[in-house]
């Protein structure tokens, strides 16, 4: 589970909402029209700008920014290094079997196509290609969410000026009471820009940051499978593609992988 994504919306919230009833009374800040306005503006003008076959998915990818999965590049590389080490030791043949065995689909199709005797250029551009796909699917998943966030706002503002414009069209000069009422009114109508905001900053941006941030992560460890995979068919030293692949790696990662060999 997210814990940080569970733990950060929990705070925006929860300071959120003890400023609201702190500040005064929590009905000031329940209206229903605003609601309508701004969820049902949102969700209207995401639909509209994709496909059916890409929001169905939504749920999905709420559940993984949630319970996101662990992509962890330090088994990747090991995994590699062990592959290569059986291509050197017992050639490459040896790899279907562990290629039958491999969970990973990505890697199993990589391993495969070693063991098929195809050539590093047409393996990397079969790989590139693959990852350039995943790629396309996960940047069209992101601006989801990137898109709601965007757009709640301003339909929070449409909503401002819905209600400024009601406003103004009850005011009446001759009635003491009309006058009255203007700071009630302007509160109503500037609840929206309110929901618009909550929207965005606390559910919609986060959503999009943690799934860029797997994307990221994902990605990486594929092309760490791909560079492993060129240098199995190149025949390189175990030795070099460990350390090869660790270059790919961040420097505080590379840093305590470094300290973790040490120590054994």
């Amino acid at each position: 589970m997210n814990i940080a994504w569970i733990i950060g919306f929990v705070i925006a919230v929860g300071m959120t909402f003890y400023g609201m009833v702190s500040g005064g009374e929590l009905a000031w800040f329940v209206d229903i029209p605003s609601i309508a306005i701004v969820v049902g503006g949102t969700i209207g003008a995401v639909i509209a700008n994709y496909p059916m076959s890409t929001l169905k998915n939504m749920g999905k990818l709420l559940k993984l920014a949630i319970m996101s999965p662990k992509y962890d590049p330090e088994s990747y590389i090991e995994q590699m290094v062990d592959y290569c080490k059986t291509a050197r030791q017992k050639g490459i043949l040896a790899l279907e079997e562990q290629a039958n065995a491999c969970t990973d689909t990505f890697m199993k199709s990589a391993l495969m196509l070693i063991v098929d005797a195809n050539d590093s250029d047409k393996v990397k551009s079969m790989l590139d290609d693959s990852i350039n796909f995943l790629c396309d699917r996960h940047d069209q998943n992101i601006a989801i969410f990137n898109r709601a966030a965007g757009v709640a706002p301003a339909f929070g503002m449409v909503g401002t000026l819905c209600g400024l414009i009601g406003m103004l069209k009850r005011m009446d000069p001759t009635d003491p009471n009309s006058a009255a009422s203007l700071g009630s009114s302007m509160a109503t109508a500037l609840v929206t820009t309110f929901y618009g905001s909550l929207l965005a900053h606390v559910l919609f941006t986060p959503i999009g940051n943690q799934l860029q941030y797997l994307h990221n992560s994902e990605v990486l460890c594929l092309q760490i499978v791909e560079e492993g995979t060129l240098a199995i068919i190149s025949g390189a030293n175990p030795r070099y593609v460990e350390e090869k692949l660790r270059m790919m790696l961040p420097m505080n990662t590379k840093t305590k992988a470094k300290a973790g060999a040490e120590a054994k």
